[in-house]
Protein backbone atom coordinates (compact mmCIF):
# COMPACT_ATOMS: atom_id res chain seq x y z
CA UNK A 1 0.00 0.00 0.00
CA UNK A 2 1.75 3.14 -1.19
CA UNK A 3 0.98 6.17 0.97
CA UNK A 4 2.64 9.04 -0.85
CA UNK A 5 2.78 9.63 -4.59
CA UNK A 6 6.28 10.72 -5.54
CA UNK A 7 6.43 12.67 -8.76
CA UNK A 8 9.40 12.17 -11.02
CA UNK A 9 11.66 15.21 -10.90
CA UNK A 10 12.31 16.74 -14.32
CA UNK A 11 15.83 16.08 -15.61
CA UNK A 12 18.15 18.74 -14.22
CA UNK A 13 19.53 21.29 -16.66
CA UNK A 14 22.20 23.94 -16.68
CA UNK A 15 21.22 27.55 -16.03
CA UNK A 16 21.29 27.96 -19.81
CA UNK A 17 18.59 25.31 -20.13
CA UNK A 18 20.87 22.77 -21.76
CA UNK A 19 20.62 19.12 -20.63
CA UNK A 20 23.40 17.96 -18.35
CA UNK A 21 25.86 15.22 -19.08
CA UNK A 22 26.29 12.42 -16.55
CA UNK A 23 29.35 14.24 -15.23
CA UNK A 24 27.34 17.46 -15.01
CA UNK A 25 24.60 15.69 -13.06
CA UNK A 26 27.19 14.37 -10.61
CA UNK A 27 28.68 17.85 -10.15
CA UNK A 28 25.24 19.35 -9.58
CA UNK A 29 24.53 16.63 -7.01
CA UNK A 30 27.77 17.44 -5.21
CA UNK A 31 26.77 21.09 -5.04
CA UNK A 32 23.34 20.22 -3.61
CA UNK A 33 24.91 17.89 -1.02
CA UNK A 34 27.39 20.61 -0.08
CA UNK A 35 24.56 23.16 0.15
CA UNK A 36 22.69 20.83 2.51
CA UNK A 37 25.74 20.68 4.76
CA UNK A 38 26.51 24.41 4.68
CA UNK A 39 22.94 25.69 5.11
CA UNK A 40 22.36 23.23 7.98
CA UNK A 41 25.60 24.18 9.71
CA UNK A 42 25.73 27.95 9.14
CA UNK A 43 22.18 28.99 8.34
CA UNK A 44 20.99 30.82 5.26
CA UNK A 45 22.37 34.22 6.25
CA UNK A 46 25.95 33.06 6.89
CA UNK A 47 26.09 30.47 4.12
CA UNK A 48 27.79 31.61 0.93
CA UNK A 49 28.44 30.34 -2.56
CA UNK A 50 32.15 30.33 -1.74
CA UNK A 51 31.60 28.00 1.23
CA UNK A 52 29.33 25.74 -0.82
CA UNK A 53 31.82 25.41 -3.67
CA UNK A 54 34.69 24.83 -1.25
CA UNK A 55 32.72 22.03 0.41
CA UNK A 56 31.85 20.55 -2.98
CA UNK A 57 35.48 20.94 -4.09
CA UNK A 58 34.60 22.73 -7.31
CA UNK A 59 35.62 26.11 -8.69
CA UNK A 60 33.35 29.01 -7.75
CA UNK A 61 32.58 29.69 -11.40
CA UNK A 62 31.29 26.14 -11.76
CA UNK A 63 28.44 26.95 -9.38
CA UNK A 64 26.94 29.39 -11.89
CA UNK A 65 26.69 26.71 -14.56
CA UNK A 66 24.05 24.98 -12.42
CA UNK A 67 22.50 27.67 -10.20
CA UNK A 68 21.93 31.39 -10.59
CA UNK A 69 22.22 32.39 -6.93
CA UNK A 70 22.30 31.32 -3.30
CA UNK A 71 18.52 31.76 -3.22
CA UNK A 72 18.03 29.41 -6.13
CA UNK A 73 20.25 26.65 -4.75
CA UNK A 74 18.42 26.93 -1.42
CA UNK A 75 15.02 26.60 -3.10
CA UNK A 76 16.27 23.67 -5.19
CA UNK A 77 17.62 22.04 -2.03
CA UNK A 78 14.26 22.30 -0.23
CA UNK A 79 12.54 20.68 -3.23
CA UNK A 80 15.25 18.01 -3.46
CA UNK A 81 14.95 17.08 0.22
CA UNK A 82 11.18 17.02 -0.15
CA UNK A 83 11.31 14.52 -3.01
CA UNK A 84 13.85 12.35 -1.21
CA UNK A 85 11.96 12.18 2.08
CA UNK A 86 8.69 11.43 0.26
CA UNK A 87 10.43 8.68 -1.68
CA UNK A 88 11.78 7.17 1.53
CA UNK A 89 8.32 7.27 3.15
CA UNK A 90 6.65 5.83 0.07
CA UNK A 91 9.18 3.01 -0.17
CA UNK A 92 8.63 2.15 3.47
CA UNK A 93 4.84 2.41 3.56
CA UNK A 94 4.10 0.45 0.40
CA UNK A 95 4.87 -2.80 2.24
CA UNK A 96 1.95 -2.19 4.58
CA UNK A 97 -1.16 -4.32 4.13
CA UNK A 98 -3.53 -1.72 5.59
CA UNK A 99 -3.47 1.98 6.46
CA UNK A 100 -2.30 1.51 10.05
CA UNK A 101 0.64 -0.63 8.99
CA UNK A 102 1.47 1.79 6.18
CA UNK A 103 1.61 4.59 8.76
CA UNK A 104 3.93 2.58 10.98
CA UNK A 105 6.33 1.77 8.15
CA UNK A 106 6.16 5.26 6.70
CA UNK A 107 7.00 6.89 10.03
CA UNK A 108 9.87 4.47 10.57
CA UNK A 109 11.26 5.42 7.14
CA UNK A 110 10.84 9.12 7.92
CA UNK A 111 12.78 8.83 11.16
CA UNK A 112 15.58 6.89 9.42
CA UNK A 113 15.81 9.61 6.78
CA UNK A 114 15.94 12.42 9.33
CA UNK A 115 18.62 10.57 11.31
CA UNK A 116 20.71 10.40 8.14
CA UNK A 117 19.81 13.97 7.10
CA UNK A 118 19.41 16.00 10.31
CA UNK A 119 19.88 19.12 8.23
CA UNK A 120 16.34 18.60 6.90
CA UNK A 121 14.85 20.13 10.06
CA UNK A 122 17.20 23.10 10.13
CA UNK A 123 16.83 23.86 6.43
CA UNK A 124 13.03 23.68 6.48
CA UNK A 125 12.96 25.98 9.51
CA UNK A 126 15.19 28.46 7.69
CA UNK A 127 12.80 28.41 4.74
CA UNK A 128 10.19 30.17 6.87
CA UNK A 129 12.25 33.34 6.49
CA UNK A 130 14.53 32.62 3.51
CA UNK A 131 11.89 31.21 1.17
CA UNK A 132 8.29 31.10 2.47
CA UNK A 133 7.06 29.79 -0.87
CA UNK A 134 9.41 26.81 -0.71
CA UNK A 135 8.32 26.13 2.88
CA UNK A 136 4.64 26.06 1.97
CA UNK A 137 5.35 23.94 -1.11
CA UNK A 138 7.27 21.44 1.04
CA UNK A 139 4.45 20.87 3.52
CA UNK A 140 1.63 21.06 0.99
CA UNK A 141 3.24 18.51 -1.32
CA UNK A 142 3.56 16.00 1.52
CA UNK A 143 0.01 16.76 2.68
CA UNK A 144 -1.44 16.33 -0.82
CA UNK A 145 -0.03 12.82 -1.04
CA UNK A 146 -1.23 12.04 2.46
CA UNK A 147 -4.77 13.25 1.76
CA UNK A 148 -5.29 10.85 -1.14
CA UNK A 149 -4.13 7.86 0.90
CA UNK A 150 -6.27 8.80 3.90
CA UNK A 151 -9.34 9.35 1.76
CA UNK A 152 -8.90 5.92 0.18
CA UNK A 153 -8.44 4.30 3.60
CA UNK A 154 -11.72 5.88 4.74
CA UNK A 155 -13.50 4.55 1.66
CA UNK A 156 -12.10 1.09 2.39
CA UNK A 157 -13.29 1.24 6.01
CA UNK A 158 -9.76 1.03 7.43
CA UNK A 159 -9.99 4.26 9.42
CA UNK A 160 -12.78 6.48 10.73
CA UNK A 161 -14.36 9.18 8.60
CA UNK A 162 -12.75 12.60 9.17
CA UNK A 163 -11.40 15.59 7.30
CA UNK A 164 -8.35 14.10 5.51
CA UNK A 165 -6.52 17.43 5.26
CA UNK A 166 -6.77 18.02 9.01
CA UNK A 167 -5.53 14.47 9.64
CA UNK A 168 -2.67 14.90 7.17
CA UNK A 169 -1.31 18.01 8.87
CA UNK A 170 -1.83 16.50 12.33
CA UNK A 171 0.17 13.41 11.36
CA UNK A 172 2.91 15.55 9.82
CA UNK A 173 3.12 17.56 13.04
CA UNK A 174 3.48 14.39 15.11
CA UNK A 175 6.33 13.13 12.94
CA UNK A 176 8.16 16.42 12.90
CA UNK A 177 8.08 17.04 16.65
CA UNK A 178 8.77 13.46 17.71
CA UNK A 179 11.72 13.42 15.34
CA UNK A 180 12.97 16.76 16.62
CA UNK A 181 12.81 15.64 20.25
CA UNK A 182 14.31 12.16 19.89
CA UNK A 183 16.39 12.34 16.69
CA UNK A 184 17.92 15.82 16.97
CA UNK A 185 17.91 16.64 20.69
CA UNK A 186 19.83 13.55 21.73
CA UNK A 187 23.12 15.39 21.34
CA UNK A 188 23.33 14.40 17.70
CA UNK A 189 21.46 12.37 15.10
CA UNK A 190 19.99 9.31 16.76
CA UNK A 191 17.08 6.90 16.62
CA UNK A 192 13.62 7.23 18.09
CA UNK A 193 13.54 4.84 21.09
CA UNK A 194 11.28 1.84 20.61
CA UNK A 195 8.95 2.73 23.49
CA UNK A 196 8.53 6.26 22.11
CA UNK A 197 7.76 4.92 18.66
CA UNK A 198 5.20 2.46 20.06
CA UNK A 199 3.49 5.15 22.16
CA UNK A 200 3.32 7.40 19.11
CA UNK A 201 1.95 4.62 16.92
CA UNK A 202 -0.71 3.66 19.47
CA UNK A 203 -1.78 7.33 19.63
CA UNK A 204 -1.99 7.51 15.84
CA UNK A 205 -4.09 4.33 15.63
CA UNK A 206 -6.52 5.71 18.19
CA UNK A 207 -6.67 9.03 16.38
CA UNK A 208 -7.36 7.39 13.03
CA UNK A 209 -9.96 5.08 14.51
CA UNK A 210 -8.03 2.10 13.20
CA UNK A 211 -9.13 -1.31 14.53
Amino acid sequence: MSTWHVDDAPPPTAVSGKPLSKKGERTRRRLLDAAEEIFAELGYHDASIVKITESAQVAQGTFYIYFESKQQVFDELVDDLNRRVRFAMSEGSQRGTDRAEAERLGFAAFFRFTAEHPGLYRIIRQAEFASPGALQRHYQTIADGYIGGLRQAMADGEIAEADPEVLAFALMGIGELIGMRWVLWQGGPGEVPEHVFEEMYAFIRRGLGSP
